[in-house]
């Protein structure tokens, strides 16, 4: 199966190709310290390069997009790439947690209980756990570090966690016991290659349905409307 996969879910654009176990392509741009994500300049030119390795798209089984959780801007992104490749592309397509992709993406013990660990902004986490072929375990949350950690840390023996909010709140996960590789951003990170995978075995969106985000909570858009004097009334 011949498969593209990518994700804006992150700070990261990361796009790739598998032709069956071959990663044919890899691709991961991110910002620089204190810039905002490329994904609007790198996505595009980068799935076309994923199209022409595998030869071009009528070559393409699949085509799998991370749907998040992550950021609002980012999902929309390549939610809308996604919806506009199908368009003009009989492809497959399917979408694929973030988080899953990211369990699948750590370099983890195979049998280890993975937690990916997902910066959601306002002081909070989002997170999953999963075992090493992406079965979930504990499912996606939302809120306080202290508080999902702890109850990971309670609920499994000796998780391993990752991921851009491990590498933000990495005391708290020291606190609550849970085992995650060094501050090296690498370790970290989220693969294309890793969508790919997890999309061999996830269905295809019906072709006559948007495709739906995971959010878990409200985008910040909605909270602010909703806090205006007279809101709701």
């Amino acid at each position: 199966m011949r498969i593209i996969g990518f994700d804006t879910a992150t700070d990261d654009t990361v796009v790739a190709a598998l032709d069956g176990d071959r990663v044919a392509f890899e691709f991961r741009g991110s910002a620089g310290d204190g810039q905002r994500p490329t994904h609007s300049a790198d996505l595009v030119p980068a799935i076309e390069e994923a199209a022409a390795a595998l030869g071009g798209w009528g070559e393409v089984d699949r085509l799998a997009v991370g749907v998040g959780p992550g950021t609002f801007t980012g999902l929309r992104i390549g939610i809308a790439t996604a919806q506009g490749i199908r368009l003009s592309s009989p492809v497959d397509i399917v979408p694929v947690c973030t988080l899953v992709a990211l369990a699948l993406s750590l370099d983890a013990p195979a049998d280890a209980v993975r937690v990916p660990v997902l910066d959601a902004r306002r002081g909070e986490v989002f997170l999953a756990a999963y075992d090493g072929s992406g079965r979930e375990l504990f499912e996606p949350s939302v809120g306080g570090p202290a508080d999902l950690f702890g109850r990971v840390a309670s609920a499994f023996s000796d998780p391993f966690a990752a991921g851009p909010g491990a590498l933000r709140f990495r005391s708290d996960l020291e606190q609550a016991g849970l085992d995650t590789p060094g501050p090296q951003p690498e370790s970290h990170r989220l693969s294309g290659s890793a969508i790919c995978r997890a999309a061999r075995t996830l269905p295809v969106a019906p072709t006559k349905e948007p495709i739906e985000p995971i959010y878990l909570r409200a985008p910040d858009a909605e909270r602010w409307i909703d806090r205006r004097p007279g809101a709701g009334s």
